[in-house]
């Protein structure tokens, strides 16, 4: 296990890597790149390089190779909107970018090309989905993939739904059952065929690859679910972030260790801390699996070495971190 490790962080107006050389012991912020728009989701390399990739709403897709010192716009991307982006776990190169209106596009070379997967705007449904605003369309708020097996993917699409490929991206299917104002999706290692989804109404599980699902918010003081992540060694250990609405009035930060079937509240992450700065970001170490970091609106950082249950703050401030955006890289 490297004593390195390096967190990217996207923010309203711009991005940057926190890292430490020496465990955790000590932290460094680098420089910020600046963004027109906020950032939407970070997906690391799975290779232990220094390559990440960023989704920036309507700024594009922007790539890392110097661990974040510095980011590039992908200009060959063709599209001005994205939400999502996934690092392919085995191939280096390929990733994937989810869009608007919903959309995914694969690239093979890193984001020198890309390709429309066609079959996702060819699922049936498709002509349901759309989004609260005239002025906005349906988007792919979140991409993921399953450990276990790579040609199976995941897109949470706001607002439309789950949707699921078994090849890779060629074709996808609806799956129905949840709320369709999906805002986050996460898988674990340690059980692959487990899905947890936030949505807008609360938060869901499947344990069979998305085919059903169960409600998980019995103990939840707040229906309105942000952000949702598993321990990657443990898939019952849940954290999940939560508010009364859109607005993310009186925000709240859950813990389960039962899969979702109940929840304690995690207090302010860090004594003292204000109780409005809702937690708004974070994810699990793939090299520490008791190791999670968390982000703030107000651009505070955090870390447990418990899964979850106590909190230490990073000496970093950040002027805010976006929804979503963080990612902790390997290596």
């Amino acid at each position: 296990m490297s004593a390195s490790k390096t967190i990217y962080v996207g923010m309203h107006d711009g991005v940057c890597a926190v890292s430490s050389e020496d465990g955790g012991k000590t932290w460094r912020q680098g420089p910020i790149t600046s963004l027109p728009h906020a950032a939407a989701r970070l997906a690391a390399g799975s290779d232990g390089s220094q390559t990440a990739y960023l989704a920036a709403y309507e700024a594009g897709v922007y790539r890392t190779d110097d661990a974040g010192q510095s980011w590039r716009r992908l200009d060959s991307y063709p599209s001005p909107y994205a939400h999502s982006v996934l690092s392919h776990p085995s191939e280096p190169d390929t990733i994937y970018v989810g869009s608007e209106p919903a959309t995914v596009y694969r690239s093979t070379n890193g984001g020198d090309s890309w390709q429309e997967l066609d079959g996702f705007r060819a699922v049936p449904e498709s002509g349901d989905w759309g989004f609260h605003s005239p002025t906005r369309d349906s988007h792919v708020r979140d991409l993921r993939v399953a450990p276990d097996d790579a040609g199976r993917l995941y897109g949470g699409i706001e607002v439309g739904g789950m949707v699921r490929s078994d090849d890779a991206g060629s074709s996808w299917q609806q799956l129905p059952g949840l709320n369709d104002d999906i805002h986050c999706v996460h898988l674990s290692n340690a059980q692959p065929q487990r899905v947890y989804v936030a949505t807008a109404r609360a938060p869901y599980r499947s344990d069979d690859c998305g085919a059903n699902w169960e409600l998980i918010n019995a103990g939840l003081d707040r229906r309105y679910t942000l952000h949702i992540a598993a321990a990657p060694d443990d898939a019952d250990v849940v954290l999940v972030t939560v508010s009364e609405n859109a607005r993310r009035l009186n925000p709240q930060f859950y813990r389960s260790t039962d899969a979702g079937q109940s929840w304690t509240l995690v207090d302010g992450l860090g004594e003292g801390e204000n109780p409005e700065d809702m937690v708004v970001a974070f994810d699990w170490d793939p090299e520490q699996p008791n190791r999670v970091y968390a982000g703030t609106d107000g651009g505070g950082l955090f870390a447990s070495d418990d899964s979850g249950l106590t909190w230490q703050r990073l000496p970093v401030q950040l002027p805010t971190v976006a929804v979503g955006a963080m990612a902790v890289a390997a290596g």
